[in-house]
């Protein structure tokens, strides 16, 4: 049998990724601290390493600890692949078990990213793209993301709203400030159309939800006094500020008055 060869992402691609989205290619050699994504589904090793992490930020819950922890975990997951479908019309593999949180430096600071096993990906054309676009979303969030947020969930305490205004506050950053400011005259067309399907037409089966969480939280922008532009107020806190060294609040808190 003729065996398959999958296109590869072009060198200053893969650059481009492990630069801008804390991708990395070898294993931290503290593994105290890092763990394979697929080991947070066992319910022990996730309160262990919830546990871990709390100490570390010296947060004062493990709840609050999940809360910052999906954060950095959906921007190292979503971020690469969607940048990788509509700038590079290229699927990376970010299923559970092609994926492992390191750990950089927990002394001071915790300081993470990604690895993957395998980088071999797929690419979106013409023909198959919507397809290949369902493929994607799927494989992110129905069958890795809602996964974890339901684990971390259950042993944390911490409701599913707010895992996933993190996760969709991730998106709208990644569409409307990084990749908005980069696309040429032939990708404008790719990031409206992602974009807009992420958003409104995508169903929430997709996301393993009922209803499409992205757009659930994609409230209209405002304008704030601390801000010179307009943005989203969040329908959830993620209690950053118990965190903070100087307690304050984000920007975009409901929570601010």
């Amino acid at each position: 049998m003729k065996k398959i060869m999958w296109p590869s992402f072009k060198q200053e691609e893969l650059e481009y990724l492990k630069k801008n989205f804390s991708m990395r290619i070898n294993k931290s050699i503290d593994q105290f601290h890092s763990i394979p994504s697929i080991d947070l589904l066992d319910e022990e090793k996730c309160i262990k390493y919830l546990d871990s992490l709390t100490r570390i930020l010296q947060s004062p819950s493990r709840m609050i600890t999940a809360s910052q922890f999906s954060k950095r975990y959906a921007f190292l997951t979503v971020a690469p692949s969607l940048y990788s479908m509509t700038m590079y019309n290229k699927k990376l593999d970010v299923s559970i078990g092609n994926c492992c949180i390191e750990s950089a430096n927990h002394h001071k600071s915790w300081s993470s990213y990604i690895s993957l096993k395998d980088y071999q990906v797929k690419e979106l054309t013409n023909k198959n793209r919507n397809e290949m676009r369902d493929e994607i979303i799927k494989t992110v969030f129905n069958e890795h993301l809602v996964k974890i947020w339901r684990s971390i969930s259950n042993v944390a305490n911490v409701p599913m709203s707010i895992l996933w205004e993190n996760t969709a506050i991730r998106v709208y950053s990644l569409y409307e400030k990084r990749i908005s400011g980069e696309t040429d005259e032939n990708q404008k067309s790719r990031l409206h159309d992602d974009y807009q399907y992420l958003l409104k037409d995508a169903s929430g089966s997709l996301f393993g939800e009922t209803e499409n969480p992205l757009a659930k939280f994609n409230n209209p922008k405002c304008t704030i006094a601390t801000s010179d532009q307009s943005v989203r107020i969040r329908k959830t806190c993620c209690f950053y500020y118990k965190v903070a060294a100087n307690g304050k609040y984000c920007s975009t808190c409901p929570k601010i008055k």
